[in-house]
């Protein structure tokens, strides 16, 4: 297939987005075998269907790096609650927060999970996304946490999107653990890690460190156990208060630090020295009307890449727009549209581990959205308006 008339984001080299104009891109086998300017492009063998574009925008396939999209149940009832003062510790201490949703999930069979998330995947899908990353943690149980992991697989069976899945076992404390939690990691935590990856479950471990979840100590013991496993991991870091997990993920060589609102200068350095991915999520930072914006600057100042996720979850943010988060990381914490949109193809991507995706060179996934729209910015610009004509999945419309 020979897509050409496109204006064609690569998101490589040193021009603005790397756009090429009046562009062409040649995929083959699932994959991209040639991109550059339409008038250089390679003479169409007899069997190879010529698509024009018509001026549209082409770029990568969108990665939504951060979400915790396979739960039971909903929060909208919590949601009330903020908006009549409780902040998001009072709500969580009262019994509410992620082990309301741990209740629900638990009571939910994976058949049940599954049915449940393909609608939120489904909206993400309509915009552009390719690829899916999914974590566990609302099941606090060895059976439920393989359970969301399995569901979460059955996902890519279902649907044309690349799954990447997080074992995040060291998400809350659960009930019956109320008080122990090292007790917690001994007896579910660790053994469910295991157990999952010896499922061939999970790509990456992850961790809530934070004062209504777990210590740095406390996670260090999870992420030990993941080394010896072989497998990297990534951590919720600095959303509500600085603990010091942002260090603690950059002294692992940790693929990603999420929220990062509280991270400092210190930390910002750290990420860069790890070459780690700071992980912005605007949807949890405008769900609980959070005021600390992330060190933008800083992660600017010292090369740290940015990606931008939707963190679809039933609590703190509910969000399966990828676009609309876009939108946000512009507003709330002033990326630019550029930035934006590196932060859900390449920055995504490496903080998923991805070599094969991002950003459109041969060699990589086809994986690509075609954009009834003149110029890049208006991915981020617009709020609420979705103008995907196409998506490519592979080589498949």
């Amino acid at each position: 297939m020979l897509l050409t008339h496109a204006t064609i984001a690569t998101m490589t080299g040193d021009e603005p987005y790397g756009l090429i104009r009046n562009g062409a891109l040649q995929i083959e086998a699932g994959a991209i075998r040639w991109v550059g300017p339409a008038d250089e492009a390679p003479r169409v063998a007899g069997d190879e269907e010529v698509v024009d574009l018509e001026g549209r925008l082409l770029t990568p396939g969108l990665i939504d790096c951060h979400t915790h999209i396979v739960h039971g149940g909903n929060r909208a009832a919590e949601f009330e609650m903020r908006l009549n003062g409780a902040s998001y510790e009072e709500v969580a201490r009262a019994g509410g927060g992620i082990v309301s949703t741990v209740r629900a999930t638990r009571e939910a069979g994976e058949e049940q999970l599954l049915k449940s998330a393909l609608p939120r995947v489904d909206a993400l899908l309509a915009e552009g996304v390719a690829t899916l990353e999914i974590k566990s943690g609302y099941g606090l149980d060895i059976e439920t946490e393989l359970s969301m992991l399995r569901a979460a697989r059955a996902i890519a069976t279902v649907r044309p999107v690349r799954v990447r899945t997080t074992f995040l076992g060291a998400h809350a404390v659960p009930s019956d653990y109320a008080g122990r939690p090292d007790a917690y990691i001994d007896e579910v935590c660790l053994p469910a890690l295991e157990a999952a990856h010896e499922a061939g479950l999970a790509d990456a471990v992850d961790g809530f460190c934070e004062g209504i979840a777990f210590t740095p100590a406390q996670i260090s013991r999870v992420f030990e156990k993941a080394s010896a496993l072989r497998m990297p991991v990534k951590l919720h870091a600095e959303q509500l208060s600085h603990l010091g997990g942002t260090s603690l993920a950059a002294s692992c060589g940790a693929l990603s630090a999420d929220h990062v609102e509280y991270a400092d200068e210190a930390d910002a350095a750290a990420l860069a020295k790890a070459g780690s991915v700071a992980v912005l999520l605007p949807g949890a930072f405008y769900t609980l009307r959070e005021t600390k914006v992330p060190p933008i600057a800083a992660f600017r100042a010292h090369g740290v890449p940015m990606a931008v996720a939707t963190d679809a979850n039933p609590g703190t943010s509910p969000l399966t727009s990828l676009l609309l988060a876009m939108n946000m990381a512009c507003t709330c914490f002033r990326l630019t549209p550029e930035e934006a949109l590196a932060g859900v193809t390449v920055n995504a991507a490496r903080a998923l581990g991805l070599k094969d995706a991002g950003p459109i060179l041969p060699g990589l996934r086809a994986d690509l959205a075609v954009w009834d729209v003149e110029h890049p910015a208006e991915l981020s610009y617009r709020i609420g308006f979705n103008p995907l004509h196409k998506r490519y999945f592979g080589d498949a419309a």
